[in-house]
């Protein structure tokens, strides 16, 4: 095969999104099938023919813009088993609110989520009045995500084997009894950090099994013809949540205590729980169940490796969750070091975060594809946006920079999700969500206690910087990495005045002597 003969294929790697195949490559019997993606996925395998290249046209069923042939590598069977229910097409921001089951679980999201807020500002600053450490905060943050580290893949075996619904009724009422746990030990006044480090542990535990088993539910609920959105309306969901979350808590920290805000959040599972139980199962999107069997881990790592358009946004966000998401360390740093603003500081700056991840998570709402460029630039922009606000000299300059520095990170989140879930085979959607998830927050154990030692030692602005340096590299790597793989170069130039910077074809000679 000529060089030229896969430029197609390598080049829609960095404008991967929904919709970007017209149809799903044929099914076959070999081994290739296990990488054969949705038709809503923006590639196919490595090494596969190309599919054209243009927006499909709108698909009236959703169920059947999903691939129903089994993979050959996975033994499972079809990914949908009968008819499907019909799902209104994504036509707005809020579209796929539509769907009766999603509404149920969304609106209860809302409540838990902001419990969940409540809880983690509670947590974060008791830890720092019990310690008066940066590290310490660090490690409790390392504990809630060492659980999904060790545990990660396992839990997305599990959930590709077990009821999404049943499944999250156990996980929810876990982190309820929880909080209620930790809402008893410090309101009773015995409450010490190494009890709210097994929190930590405990909740991180079921989150294992929660998160991959959430990321998958969605698709069981509104189809892939509403993916894009809901997943969009999730992260929007969590960041009003984190508008109400940081406020209440700090007006309850100041008021009557951290406990309260630990009570509140073991409450809060109520609601999701009731959301969960009034569901409609016959309106779910029937997804059948990988059935128990050897190797299945092994496959979920073999079935990433082969797709370089899941692999690349799954190392990104490893990058970015290890080193650039560590916001309990360094807020609560600049609040009570830096600026001496104790409790209020660090909850403006959580709320003005939200503020700004709210509005980027609308934003993706209203797209319709997620594409691998906009995760790249958006991450190289969270980076330099963090470096930025390092230097920020006074706090009200800090407090806003929090809001542009939410929509990047959002963009990023949602983007590198959404990609994700999309180009998966429903039958692997959990495993490659658990490997997305242990990557992401996983990473948290290993960058938060070595950025909280970098803030204890050198600060909270140096800190700062270390994150946003490592972010922006990561992400320009990773970006060169991918437009080598599509067939692209770097263009310098100038545009009505203004310096540009874009990934524009190879030429044919260019190509060939890069294959020499």
């Amino acid at each position: 095969m000529t060089p030229t003969s896969t430029t197609p294929r390598r080049r829609a790697l960095l404008s991967t999104g929904p919709g970007a195949h017209s149809a799903p490559a044929p099914a076959t019997h070999d081994s290739s099938a296990a990488h054969d993606s949705p038709a809503t996925a923006g590639t196919s395998p490595a090494g596969a023919e190309p599919a054209p290249a243009v927006d499909p046209a709108p698909v009236e069923d959703p169920a059947q813009a999903a691939p129903t042939t089994p993979s050959a590598a996975a033994g499972t069977a079809p990914a949908t088993a009968g008819p499907s229910p019909r799902t209104p097409r994504s036509s707005s921001m809020f579209s796929s609110l539509k769907v009766r089951n999603y509404r149920l679980f969304f609106l209860g999201q809302v409540v838990s989520n902001t419990g969940t807020w409540m809880q983690r500002i509670a947590q974060d600053w008791l830890v720092l009045s019990l310690t008066g450490s940066s590290a310490a905060v660090g490690i409790t943050t390392a504990l809630q995500f060492l659980p999904m580290l060790l545990f990660g893949l396992y839990g997305g075996v599990l959930v590709d084997r077990l009821p999404k619904r049943p499944t999250l009724l156990v996980t929810q009422a876990a982190m309820a009894l929880t909080g209620l746990a930790l809402a008893f030990l410090t309101l009773s006044g015995h409450v010490q950090v190494w009890h709210v480090y097994l929190a930590a542990f405990a909740v991180g535990l079921a989150t294992v099994v929660d998160n991959p088993a959430r990321q998958s539910f969605v698709s069981e609920m509104v189809g892939p013809g509403q993916l894009q959105n809901a997943v969009s309306l999730n992260s929007a969901n969590f960041q009003s949540a984190r508008l109400v979350g940081p406020a209440v808590a700090g007006l309850l920290i100041t008021g009557v205590g951290t406990g309260w805000a630990f009570l509140l959040n073991g409450l809060s599972f109520v609601a999701p729980i009731a959301g969960l139980l009034l569901m409609r199962a016959r309106e779910l999107h029937v997804v059948q169940r990988t059935p128990r069997g050897k190797g299945q881990l092994r496959e979920g790592l073999r079935y990433v490796a082969g797709r370089p358009d899941l692999i690349w946004p799954i190392v990104l966000v490893g990058f970015i969750g290890t080193f650039g998401f560590n916001f309990p360390v360094w807020l609560s740093a600049y609040a009570d070091d830096t600026f001496h603003a104790g409790a209020g500081a660090y909850s403006l700056f959580n709320t003005l975060m939200a503020l700004g991840s709210l509005a980027g998570a609308l934003l993706a709402a209203r797209r319709g594809t997620a594409r691998l460029r906009v995760l790249i630039a958006a991450a190289i922009a969270f980076g330099a946006l963090e470096v930025v606000a390092a230097t920020a000299p006074s706090l009200w300059l800090f407090a806003l920079l929090m809001v542009p520095i939410g929509i990047a990170g959002l963009t990023v989140n949602v983007t590198a999700n959404t990609s994700v879930q999309m180009a998966t085979d429903p039958a692997m959607r959990g495993r490659v969500m658990a490997l997305f998830m242990m990557v992401f927050m996983g990473g948290s154990p290993l960058g938060a206690p070595l950025v909280g030692w970098v803030t204890d030692a050198y600060g909270p602005r140096i800190g700062f910087v270390l994150g946003g340096l490592v972010s922006m590299a990561a992400a320009t790597t990773i970006g060169l990495v991918l437009a080598r793989l599509g067939g692209l170069r770097v263009s310098l130039g100038w545009h009505r005045g203004a310096p540009r910077v874009r990934f524009v074809p190879r030429t044919r000679t260019e190509e060939h002597l890069a294959t020499v």
